[in-house]
């Protein structure tokens, strides 16, 4: 039995109890409902980092033809996806810091960056239980919405009226 505590680890073998300090305990090995963190644990233990994994940049939110040529863009890169959540549109980029160790804990947590300083596990996706409104992954993708949902100057996107039968007298 293994009980994950900052690098830590307790070992259990027969009735007695020791400690390797050797060892290092990957964040994210145990993973346990948010309500049931222990008093003076950080969640971030329990987790994978998905907060390093990836980042996403609000974008303007696309409306004409030519916005839409952007976000097909964005998506002919590699690792890169476009979502809509709460009326906000973004580009995520999936990408992992190349600071984030093999254990899942920072590299240069010390000195890390101000925006990692300032984010918390408040409303974070340690849960796995988070969507979008809206998620696309391929130029394709983009190009089916547009097409669905973006009229073109001066066309429908409905079918062309056809034209009216013959009426025989």
């Amino acid at each position: 039995m293994k009980y994950a505590s900052l690098g830590w680890r307790w070992l259990v073998v027969g009735n007695r109890v020791g400690v390797d300090v050797m060892a290092t305990v990957r964040f994210g090995e145990q993973k346990i409902n948010r309500d049931q963190l222990p008093e003076g644990k950080v969640l971030c233990e329990y987790c994978t980092a998905k907060c390093c994994r990836y980042f996403a940049l609000p974008i303007d939110t696309p409306e004409s033809f030519e916005d839409w040529e952007f976000v097909r863009w964005y998506l002919l890169h590699d690792r890169a996806s476009v979502f809509l959540d709460e009326d906000n549109w973004y580009l995520l980029v999936h990408t992992t810091c190349k600071h984030l160790g093999d254990d899942n804990r920072c590299g240069i947590y010390e000195t890390r960056p101000q925006i990692c300083r300032d984010y918390t596990t408040d409303n974070c996706e340690y849960e796995d239980s988070w969507t979008y409104d809206k998620y696309l992954e391929t130029p394709e993708q983009v190009w089916e919405y547009c097409e669905a949902t973006v009229q073109k100057k001066g066309r429908s996107i409905r079918s062309p009226q056809p034209p009216l039968l013959p009426v025989a007298h």
